[in-house]
């Protein structure tokens, strides 16, 4: 019977094993005419008939005790388009037969993709709801090139790889199939043969939704359509702008009934006029792509494209996004091209073989988090991740990317011992690869959605970072803005020590502005700061309980008077007494209390403060927007400077981090004539004591190479900021 298939063969599609079931099943011309064989584990029987009228067109025979059917059809119904009618146990069902479809991807996609150039992979690989033939269904696409077999499995199929068993593309190693029927909302995984016979079973690396945890499975959704930036927001995220981030976990900001998530959608209705009415200017969310461990906050994800269904579906995230612009707030992700976990559905050894990760664990295997380093050096690893960025910008209009810890892919030897690392090519500790794909990275953000930003959490010394590559793709690194970790760790330093040995670190506070504006730095006080032990933002403060407000309330005001955008985490605004727990609302009760209450409403008042008036943001990362006054005033742990704007309008700034009142100081002042008070950080509308000033006048008595100057008064463990009256 010339439908019939070698006994080989057969056995190989029973097993699952075989690597191109397009090559025997669906439609084929035979000498003897026009054979169709499907294979159907659990039917009963199985007909075919004609796609449009429903008519009979033939019985297909069950081979030997098999659930392969085939039989010759007449040839031209057939070829105008069939269908099976399959009879299980209980039921019968019409079907359309996935192997009658053609190849999903075109000739320029699989060159594209197999050159590692396709600037959006995620519109052809992952799954893709559409109608082929007039069929609705969905085409999948799967990259593992050293795959025996893939196929897509689900509930359409009964989770049986054998339904579903792939197309090769062998151009670009990449598994594609339309499957007929799949929908929206219908849950997938692809199930991979290795080359050593392993049976995998991996999420979609391109999914954009998935199920919660512990659930692995993916669901088709429709490609998001494009988002335009809307108007204003590249202006608000220029380096000339106020930039104000409140740094959020959505998961832990606050909880209703004590214990559950609020959903996108609810955070978009408190979350968003919350920050906006502490007058910050972004939002920046801990990473919100989908991963297994809540412990990670997000920094383990293994759905790089999919928003974490903890609080919604895609559309709900789309609407958050849309909501915060709508209030004047810009949307900064928290974005980890780094590294990824090891779970078994996700990304680690994905084909059976290191396929997105350095395959030699001195590379490919993170020590400090137990995580697989991304293989950069492969053009296909690269595409994936610079079209992940890219799609977040374009497809959710979010304004900018936190990129996490960019340390750890510039240097080989991070966090390793001696012996444990691999050179690169020039025998150096660079990651070469790595460099080269951030700077790709940042170009194509650059030039394929301009007005949106990068920000590198880089803690070394890695020069450029915030210079653009040359157009050799040498140069800086390209990212628009790097947090400065070194401001931060010696500011906090500083701030947990007792005043009377303030003097003796007078050099932590000045030093940093010998590099303040060698890179467009954000100035951040960050989740990382309040967990693992190193105790709040207010626990780090010394002294008894008014001396701990007066210093936070001191510390904040000098980080929105230095030069810098500014960062805080969410709870630090309020004084939150306990370390940060993921697991848990933050305690918004405190906010009762009068201290916690003043020191959200400086906050407040530094944000207002800081947009409107230009000198204190406008030059920033120019060192002509900064002019010490006092920076050698030791003993008294007192520090004065100028914040200039670009048409000359200046703050002078005066803090004191000794909880002793400096009266009669003389303060020199860059212009004649009345000066005010704009800020004064121990008002007792903010928890001080009211040591203040109002209006003071210059005289003529040079000071601080000023030709006019003040006598003032410098409230304790204050800071106070003055413009012309």
């Amino acid at each position: 019977m010339p439908v019939l298939l070698p006994e080989t063969e057969l056995q190989a599609l029973m097993r699952a094993e075989h690597g191109n079931p397009f090559a025997v099943l669906g439609p084929h011309e035979l000498p003897e005419g026009l054979c169709v064989r499907a294979l159907l584990p659990g039917a009963q029987a199985v007909g075919v008939v004609h796609a449009g009228s429903g008519d009979p067109l033939a019985m297909l025979q069950r081979q030997g005790d098999s659930d392969l059917f085939g039989a010759l059809v007449p040839a031209a119904p057939a070829r105008m388009g069939y269908r099976l009618h399959v009879h299980w146990d209980t039921h019968a069902q019409l079907l359309d037969d996935p192997y009658r479809f053609p190849p999903v991807l075109g000739d320029m996609d699989v060159w594209l993709l197999a050159e590692g150039t396709h600037l959006r992979p995620w519109e052809r690989l992952g799954a893709h709801p559409l109608q082929m033939q007039g069929v609705r269904g969905t085409a999948f696409a799967v990259w593992a090139p050293h795959a025996r077999r893939v196929s897509v499995v689900g509930d359409f199929n009964n989770w049986d790889g054998r339904r579903h068993v792939m197309r090769l593309r062998r151009e670009c190693g990449v598994w594609e199939i339309f499957a007929p029927h799949v929908g929206v909302g219908d849950a997938y995984e692809f199930e991979i043969l290795a080359a050593d016979g392993q049976v995998l079973r991996k999420a979609d690396p391109y999914a954009r939704s998935t199920r919660l945890r512990p659930a692995t499975a993916c669901l088709v959704q429709p490609l998001p359509a494009p988002v335009p930036l809307p108007a204003g927001r590249a202006a608000a995220n220029a380096r000339e702008a106020p930039i104000s981030i409140y740094e959020v976990h959505l998961g832990s900001w606050r909880r209703k009934n004590g214990y559950e998530w609020l959903t996108y959608r609810e955070l978009a209705d408190t979350l968003v006029p919350y920050a906006k009415d502490l007058g910050f200017t972004h939002l920046e969310l801990l990473p919100v792509a989908e991963h297994p461990f809540d412990g990670s906050w997000g920094y383990q994800p293994i759905g790089l494209y999919a928003p974490t269904s903890r609080f919604g579906a895609p559309e709900d995230f789309r609407h958050f996004v849309q909501a915060a612009h709508a209030a004047g707030l810009g949307v900064i992700l928290d974005w980890v091209p780094a590294h990824f976990p090891t779970d078994a559905h996700g990304l680690a050894r994905f084909d059976g073989t290191a396929l997105y990760e350095y395959a030699d664990p001195r590379e490919g295997f993170h020590n400090d988090w137990h995580t697989l380093v991304f293989n950069w050096s492969r053009t296909e690893v690269r595409n994936y991740l610079v079209g992940n960025a890219l799609y977040w910008l374009e497809r959710y209009g979010v304004d900018g990317l936190r990129v996490d810890a960019v340390a750890s892919m510039l240097y080989r030897d991070y966090s390793r011992a001696p012996g444990q690392w691999v050179p690169n090519v020039q025998g150096g500790r660079e990651n070469l690869e790595a460099i080269d794909f951030l700077r790709r990275m940042n170009h194509v953000v650059g030039t394929e959605r301009p007005g949106t930003v990068t920000l590198a959490e880089e803690s070394t010394s890695f020069p450029g970072v915030t210079r653009p590559p040359d157009e050799q793709g040498e140069g800086g690194l390209g990212f628009h803005y790097k947090w400065n970790m070194g401001w931060m760790n010696d500011t906090l330093e500083y701030a947990r020590l007792d005043p009377v040995y303030r003097q003796h670190h007078h050099r932590a506070i000045t030093f940093g502005l010998m590099y303040a504006h060698s890179e467009n730095f954000v100035l951040p006080f960050s989740h990382d700061e309040v967990v693992h032990g190193k105790g709040s933002m207010l626990a780090k403060m010394h002294g008894d309980e008014w001396q701990k407000f007066a210093g936070l309330r001191n510390l904040y005001a000098y980080q929105w008077a230095y030069p810098g955008k500014k960062l805080l985490f969410m709870g630090n605004e309020f004084g939150q007494r306990a370390e940060w727990n993921h697991d848990r609302s933050l305690d918004w009760h405190l906010l009762e209390e009068p201290a916690h209450e003043g020191l959200r409403r400086l906050v407040r008042d530094l944000n207002n403060i800081y947009r409107h008036f230009p000198a204190l943001y406008e030059q920033d990362c120019e060192s002509a927007g900064f002019q010490w006054l006092v920076h050698d005033d030791v003993q008294q742990s007192v520090f004065a400077f100028v914040r200039w704007a670009k048409d000359g309008a200046c703050v002078v700034a005066v803090c004191n981090f000794t909880p002793v009142v400096r009266h009669g100081y003389r303060l020199g002042l860059p212009a004649p004539g009345a000066w005010r008070e704009i800020l004064n950080t121990d008002q007792p509308v903010y928890g001080g004591s009211g040591v203040g000033n109002g209006i003071v006048n210059t005289e003529d008595a040079p000071w601080h190479g000023q030709m006019q100057s003040a006598l003032v008064t410098v409230p304790p463990l204050a800071t106070v900021m003055w413009v012309r009256a």
